[in-house]
C-alpha cells in the first residue's frame, strides 16, 4: 500500500461499474417503453416482460433465447407423464408397479444372504 494523499483512487466501494450502470438503465428504459406500449400492464407482470424481451428483434439473440426459456412455462404448460395403453391393455397403475418391482428387487437381495444352518456332526 502507498501513502494516502487524499485523493481516492479507483471506484468507490459499491458503486457500480459502467457495464451494471448502462445495463440497469437500458432495462429501466425498457420497462417504461413497455408500460407505455401495454398500458400500465406491465406493474408487476413478469410474463409481459419476458414476452416484450424475446419478440424484440433489437435484443441480443442469447438475451432472447434466456426470456423466451423463462416464458415458456407460462405459456405452454408442461406435459403431464401419461400411462400408454388402450382398452384392450391389462392396466396396472404406475404406483402399484414401482411397489411391485420394489418388493421383488427386495426378495432377491434377501435370497442371497439366506444361511443354511446344519447340525454339528455327533460323533
Amino acid at each position: 500500500m502507498g501513502t494516502r494523499t487524499g485523493r481516492p483512487r479507483g471506484r468507490p466501494k459499491g458503486s457500480k461499474n459502467k457495464r451494471t450502470a448502462e445495463r440497469e438503465a437500458a432495462t429501466q428504459e425498457m420497462a417504461t417503453r413497455i408500460g407505455k406500449a401495454l398500458g400500465g400492464a406491465f406493474e408487476g407482470d413478469a410474463h409481459a416482460y419476458l414476452t416484450s424481451v424475446y419478440k424484440d428483434p433489437s435484443k441480443p439473440e442469447n438475451v432472447r433465447i434466456d426470456a423466451a426459456k423463462a416464458a415458456i412455462r407460462y405459456e405452454k404448460p408442461a406435459l403431464a407423464p401419461v400411462e400408454q395403453g388402450g382398452p384392450d391393455t391389462d392396466f396396472i397403475p404406475l404406483a402399484k408397479r414401482i411397489e411391485y418391482y420394489t418388493r421383488r428387487d427386495a426378495s432377491e437381495s434377501s435370497a442371497s444372504k439366506v444361511v443354511e444352518l446344519k447340525k454339528p456332526d455327533q460323533r
